[in-house]
């Protein structure tokens, strides 16, 4: 086994479980800080501690004005909004819950693929898209669901999230950014980092030391941008070079699988048999979605938004 294979290996392990955990690790760190203020503070360090590696390793850090532009965007689409936003629903939404509504990014990519580049959908794709849509039907019209003002707020705002995520998809497949991953990994993280602080500033978000959360908050924080910003996204990005897109968006039904155990287990998070078949509906739905013929040479980021 050489190298880089076991460099894409390692990639697949991290996008699969760390990432299918950091559903976990937010709902932990978003009941004592704020959503904003936690993605500002995740993602400024996660960005300077990448770019001190990049430097280290003697990667070049030069970018044009474009490429800032495009860093910007996508910064915004995949990270302050797609990821700030979702985190503030997981106030009210259990963390598996919401990992299985963001699986349903597949759906939306294809959908603006067909509205933007004019694609035509296959049949597998139709049933996919079928499947998909009876799969969120069966989550959102459950009781627990229905009944509750403040659940159904925040399944509707994961799905501007899961929407915001997509169109990021779209527009990064045709951006012209940093080609360095790791280089680029680190702009957007650490424009996302400033956003989000400015938008938690704005909104008048509390702001407190590290020094005074609780353990487990200071814990899900060093997770998270040690292991879902750093390790994680930056091997996605890696793997986004180095094998087929329908490949890398595998991680969309294996995520929501990880999370919703974790939070059952360690949360204690309702897990009922309607959620279950609705899981299983979903992702078939996903899976013959990825498992189309592929495209064309344009690479879509079909990865559920939840870093």
């Amino acid at each position: 086994m050489n190298k880089s294979t076991i460099l894409v290996i390692l990639a697949f392990f991290s996008t699969y479980v760390i990432w299918g955990s950091t559903y976990l690790l937010n709902k932990i760190a978003v009941s004592e800080i704020d959503p904003m203020f936690l993605a500002g503070v995740r993602f400024t360090t996660a960005g300077i501690l990448i770019m001190l590696i990049a430097k280290i390793l003697g990667k070049s850090l030069k970018v044009s004005k474009n490429q800032i532009i495009n860093s910007a965007i996508a910064s915004f689409l995949f990270l302050v909004y797609g990821n700030g936003v979702f985190v503030w629903a997981l106030k009210y939404v259990d963390s598996g819950f919401g990992a299985l509504l963001a699986s349903t990014q597949p759906l939306f990519v294809l959908f603006l693929m067909r509205l933007i580049d004019g694609k035509k959908m296959q049949r597998r794709s139709i049933f996919g898209v079928a499947l998909g849509i009876f799969g969120m039907y069966l989550l959102v019209s459950q009781n627990e669901v229905r009944t509750s003002e403040d659940t159904i707020l925040g399944v509707f705002m994961i799905f501007t999230c899961v929407f915001s995520w997509s169109y990021g998809s779209v527009f990064v497949s045709k951006a012209n950014l940093p080609k360095n991953f790791f280089v680029s990994t680190g702009f957007q993280m650490l424009i996302a980092g400033m956003l989000s602080l400015m938008v938690s500033f704005l909104l008048g978000e509390p702001w407190s030391s590290p020094y005074h959360w609780k353990f487990s908050t200071q814990m899900s924080m060093f997770l998270l941008i040690i292991f879902g910003s750093i390790v994680a996204f930056t091997s996605f990005n890696y793997l986004l070079k180095e094998v087929s897109t329908e490949k890398v968006s595998t991680s969309a039904y294996v995520n929501p699988v990880i999370a919703l155990l974790l939070g059952w287990y360690v949360l204690d998070e309702k897990l009922t048999i309607q959620s279950v078949i609705a899981s299983v509906v979903l992702l078939t739905g996903v899976y013959f979605i990825n498992t189309r013929k592929r495209l064309g040479k344009n690479k879509v980021t079909t990865k559920p938004q939840k870093v």
